[in-house]
């Protein structure tokens, strides 16, 4: 089995008490099959969720909220299966970022017992794009740990691909 990370952080999931929350989950095949979608250009679907995820439940712990509630709603916050690019380019009339936080949830009802707490994280983390206001304040944090991720995934990876640019680059003057 992989080692489980989140982006940004050296640490190994599999020997904390975080993914003792998410065993289950992770676990799955339904949550496995989120590795085959691409998500933010740079990572896949599974990693971003479960980078949001694993710094939902830090934050929600130093601030004595409930971690385990957040953990669980931030694996499943995207948990829907198709890929984004194709979807919206043959669906204009569907607004993405509005959409997925229902079909998010819709499917996380499909397969695991979720609390009120996680179902209103799942499908509330896109406000203000989701009309109706966080309900709790693990819903406020995980709209914000959600854009919080998606740019720590975007900037992270982005040495290598410069470094990969230069090289090319080089490459192309000396032909």
């Amino acid at each position: 089995m992989e080692q489980l990370k989140a982006t940004g952080s050296r640490k190994h999931l599999e020997d904390s008490e975080f993914y003792l929350i998410i065993a289950d989950l992770l676990e799955s095949e339904e949550v496995q099959h989120l590795k085959q979608f691409r998500h933010h250009i740079m990572t896949t679907r599974f990693q971003h969720c479960l980078n949001v995820a694993y710094y939902q439940y830090r934050l929600c712990r130093l601030l004595g909220l409930d971690a385990v509630s957040a953990a669980r709603a931030g694996l499943l916050h995207d948990f829907y299966f198709y890929d984004t690019y194709e979807y919206t380019h043959s669906r204009p009339e569907v607004r993405h970022s509005k959409h997925h936080p229902e079909l998010a949830l819709e499917n996380a009802r499909k397969h695991f017992a979720l609390n009120e707490k996680e179902c209103d994280m799942i499908r509330k983390h896109m406000f203000p794009m989701t009309a109706e206001l966080p309900g709790c304040a693990e819903t406020w944090l995980i709209t914000l740990v959600d854009k919080y991720c998606a740019v720590l995934e975007f900037v992270l990876p982005q040495p290598k691909r410069l470094k990969d640019a230069v090289r090319n680059r080089r490459r192309a003057r000396v032909n």
